[in-house]
């Protein structure tokens, strides 16, 4: 499809820019067509400003595209106004980069970043008029894969990919990358193909993989420093959700909090060395002109050498009045040192995580902070200068009584009055305190992946009791919608029966499930009335001797790990973090 063709449907849509590619930092795809390369469309289950935030496809896409032998576009969920247009005009969906259809390309790779965006891959697999379901397609089509934290229980989309990538990608993306040229240059039957990437460490290739006593183990990448890392990003024309340069300091966790999933499914921890990071975020701003870094982490203050990383930093970033934003700030590890080298730089709002209200429900998540490390955090936070305070919560945890959740109030209040009594507060400015407070989901591969999920009436109950136990308004309540939470429970833990729900109700309407204002409960009620299938049936408490959907999955985290974990929750003890003391978990991070 040439720009003239598309040209009329831009004219009828929000954002065309989203749609038409040539940013600064894109390939040239004219270009690197003359080599007759493999093409690969990679592909964002969401928006365009969403997508082009993702730090993840943003390596891969370079990565890709580093080699000659291999074009790597972008693709994105296209919005309402255009997915209108493209079927009025029966046009199958395109990559940016050479306006082309992607159902001829080679490959299409999917990151699956969150449960609630399933039905947006069955409806961009539509638009580019590929069959759904793996067992559809032919030596025509293109090899459908997929990776991200979703793929930790693949099994609600198993029917759908022929391809899950297990961790990590960068390496295992050439990997497949080269399997599929050879096999392109050889017999081209796709099921040995399949049958060939069934032997790579960290594919999972549910038409081979039908034994399930066969554990398929996750990749990791051993060593950041040497691992590719790209020069430049692409530089989008339109604003999108973190428009900024940004590098990771390490992968993994020391923490060990009982209910994240991404604390125990990227470990071991790997760190970057400070000059790798600092050199990689300064060749971002110098090719891209952005103006803020984002330093990012699962929990960033723990990273050793942050203050040394800061000062250096500092020495190029002030004067060119570059922020710095340290995301994932752990309470406990806010070194007064940090906080003065952030005051340095344009100041944004702090947020932190207590995750419960009260000490004891903390130490039954191995949240590790109290509440006198909270104050004096903020404390010290305001007599520095900052009057914005972000607080992060759950409700719906194992053992949460009403106590817990009147206690997100009671901590937020504390934090009101540790500013009016600093006697060094900014003059003259109030202070605002923003609590989130999301709803537990139980997800595979934590300590928690037994538990129940709450209850739809319950959750009302408590979100109600909660907004009712806030005294001042200086404090802003924000809950996540408990219909999602509910349906990202099921999609978490659920099995292969979720395919036919998650088609059914794509067929029926739903998209952009991840937004509350396209979100349709009634379309999904409906489509697990259709199936016989019910939520209670995929929330409910697992026994710890039933067989789980994901077992063969292995994430590097034993079992028994995880249920020493669990019984340590209900006896409301801790565990120290794996500087402290090696907790046995099975990852390894010895060998790293």
């Amino acid at each position: 499809m040439s720009f003239d063709q598309l040209a009329p449907f831009l004219r009828r849509v929000q954002k065309p820019a989203r749609y038409i590619g040539g940013e600064p930092g894109a390939v040239n795809a004219e270009e690197k067509k003359k080599a007759k390369p493999l093409r690969y469309a990679l592909c964002f289950p969401d928006t365009y400003e969403i997508g082009m935030s993702h730090l993840g496809m943003k390596i891969l896409y370079a990565a890709a595209n580093r080699r000659t032998d291999v074009l790597c576009e972008r693709v994105f969920a296209p919005d309402s106004d255009m997915e209108s247009e493209i079927r009025k005009a029966n046009l199958p969906l395109w990559g940016l980069e050479s306006l082309e259809p992607i159902c001829a390309f080679d490959i299409i790779g999917f990151t699956l970043q969150y449960e609630m965006c399933c039905t947006n891959v069955l409806n961009m697999l539509d638009l580019a008029h590929i069959p759904l379901r793996a067992s559809n397609r032919t030596a025509a089509h293109p090899i459908v894969i997929a990776g991200g934290p979703c793929c930790v229980n693949p099994e609600p989309l198993a029917p759908f990919f022929d391809v899950f990538v297990l961790g990590e990608g960068e390496e295992v993306q050439d990997e497949l990358l080269d399997l599929l040229i050879a096999h392109k240059q050889g017999t081209r039957d796709r099921l040995a193909f399949l049958a060939a990437a069934a032997k790579l460490e960290g594919c999972y290739i549910p038409a081979i993989h039908t034994d399930p006593s066969v554990r398929i183990r996750k990749r990791i990448v051993r060593d950041l420093d040497n691992a590719f890392f790209p020069d430049t990003f692409v530089t989008p024309l339109i604003e999108v959700v973190q428009d900024r340069a940004s590098t990771e300091l390490f992968r993994g966790c020391i923490r060990g909090c009982r209910f994240c999933q991404a604390g125990f499914m990227t470990r071991p921890v790997r760190t970057k060395a400070p000059e790798t990071a600092e050199a990689q975020v300064r060749s971002l701003c110098a090719n891209t002109g952005y103006d803020e870094i984002n330093l990012s982490s699962l929990s960033t203050s723990d990273y050793e050498q942050l203050p040394e990383l800061l000062e250096h930093m500092n020495e190029w970033t002030v004067p060119a009045k570059i922020k710095v934003s340290v995301p994932s700030l752990r309470i406990d590890a806010f070194s007064q040192e940090v906080m003065d080298k952030l005051a340095l730089v344009r100041r944004a709002g702090l947020t932190f995580a207590p995750e419960a209200g009260t000490q004891r429900l903390r130490d039954v998540i191995n949240k590790n902070i109290t509440e006198a490390q909270i104050l004096d955090t903020v404390r010290r936070a305001f007599a520095a200068g900052w009057t914005s305070v972000k607080l992060y919560f759950m409700m719906g945890l194992p053992t949460e009584t009403d106590e817990d959740i009147t206690g997100i109030a009671d901590l937020a209040q504390k934090v009101v009055d540790e500013f009016y009594r600093n006697p060094d507060k900014p003059k003259g400015k109030g202070v605002t305190v923003s609590v989130s407070v999301a709803v537990f989901v139980p997800k595979p591969c934590t300590p928690f992946q037994w538990e129940a999920m709450d209850s739809r009436e319950e959750i009302l109950r408590k979100q109600a009791l909660l907004r009712a136990s806030i005294r001042s308004r200086k404090i802003s309540l924000h809950t996540h919608d408990m219909e999602t939470g509910l349906l990202e429970g099921v999609f978490a833990r659920g099995d292969r029966r979720l395919a036919d729900v998650i088609e059914t109700a794509w067929q029926n309407g739903a998209k952009f499930d991840a937004w509350d204002d396209r979100f349709q409960p009634d379309i999904w009620k409906a489509a697990f009335r259709a199936h016989g299938l019910t939520y209670a049936g995929f929330l409910r408490e697992r026994s710890e001797t039933e067989p789980l959907p994901w077992d063969r999955f292995d994430y590097g985290v034993s079992a028994a790990f995880l249920l020493r974990e669990r019984k340590k929750a209900y006896a409301e003890q801790t565990t120290a973090n794996c500087r402290e003391q090696c907790c046995g978990c099975g990852a390894g991070c010895g060998s790293v």
